[in-house]
């Protein structure tokens, strides 16, 4: 019986065992995939918004090259954080459910059952991506997430979105030889995007080096190109499309939190928690990290979501 089971070995995650270690508590840190996997799939090139000093964890000095550091900086820092605090980690194993009550729940795995008295669930959201439901997103050549660039080389890409991951995967692609153009349905892109990027790809726009359709919505995915409808006439045009990224966000897995009994509130998907403790409307079952701001990703992001585990734990300790 551990007094603490974290799912999700993410930076929150970690950085909530980190605290569970040092307040004493027996404890395991299930994920699915990888430390960090969320990190691990992010594009090979991605570098930070946040400083490295923002995102480090347990006390550990993030060294990097820049002042943002990279994807791959980060993975090697998060698993040497990890080996520092020796964390108990369970990783490629999924959570199927989680039963019982304050003290004493079950948490069944793909590798079997634990006991635990508590549960922390830092799930993040970067798993479920927003699907537009439009005939021929399910094609072979139609993605929720990006790479790299060089498969794409001298191929007809559309990017589709307007924010940090649509504006990267677009600036990526263009350098690398890539025939790439943006739609997106709003009239500009988006101004919370990364300051120092947006203006890099407006000005690839305003060239006529990536054309951009905005105030357009894609109607229907095809095997070499894609329908988009003009919002403003109802007008549909084809465009040329070898491999379509659709760069629509993400969102908390809603499914298996309201499986374990959490209440979501709104089109956000927020769950219903005490803001102070981060305890769920489920006594003993805690969230963690960015899914407490569910689908709003701008609320919580690594640099607020890693203190969360210091106040669960506290609780913890004060009952």
């Amino acid at each position: 019986m551990y007094d603490l089971v974290i799912i999700g070995a993410g930076p929150c995650g970690l950085a909530c065992g980190i605290e569970a270690q040092q307040a004493g508590l027996s404890f395991i840190i299930l994920d699915k995939g990888s430390i960090t996997e969320s990190v691990r799939r992010y594009p090979l090139n991605m570098k930070f918004f946040s400083t490295s000093e923002n995102i480090s964890i347990g006390g550990i000095p993030f060294p990097s090259t820049e002042m943002r550091p990279s994807r791959t900086e980060a993975l090697k820092y998060y698993r040497l954080v990890a080996e520092h605090y020796n964390l108990p980690l369970q990783l490629f194993t999924e959570v199927i459910h989680v039963e019982g009550e304050n003290g004493s729940f079950t948490v069944q795995t793909t590798k079997g059952e634990i006991q635990t008295k508590k549960v922390v669930l830092s799930i993040g959201y970067y798993d479920v991506p927003k699907k537009i439901k439009i005939p021929g997103e399910e094609l072979p050549h139609v993605s929720h997430y990006y790479d790299e660039p060089f498969r794409y080389a001298h191929q007809k890409v559309v990017v589709v979105g307007g924010a940090n991951s649509a504006v990267e995967t677009a600036l990526d692609l263009y350098r690398n030889g890539v025939d790439v153009s943006v739609v997106h349905q709003f009239p500009s892109l988006d101004k919370t995007a990364k300051y120092w990027i947006v203006p890099d790809l407006q000005n690839r726009i305003k060239k006529g080096e990536v054309p951009a359709l905005f105030e357009h919505k894609v109607v229907r995915i095809e095997e070499n190109q894609i329908i988009v409808e003009d919002m403003n006439t109802g007008e549909e045009k084809e465009v040329l499309a070898d491999f379509v990224f659709l760069m629509t966000g993400y969102r908390p897995d809603g499914d298996f939190l309201r499986k374990l009994g959490i209440e979501l509130t709104g089109e956000a998907l927020i769950p219903t928690m005490d803001p102070n403790t981060y305890e769920s409307n489920v006594p003993g079952i805690f969230v963690c990290g960015s899914v407490v701001g569910g689908e709003e990703t701008a609320r919580v992001f690594i640099e607020n979501g890693k203190l969360h585990g210091k106040k669960i734990i506290h609780h913890i300790q004060s009952q």
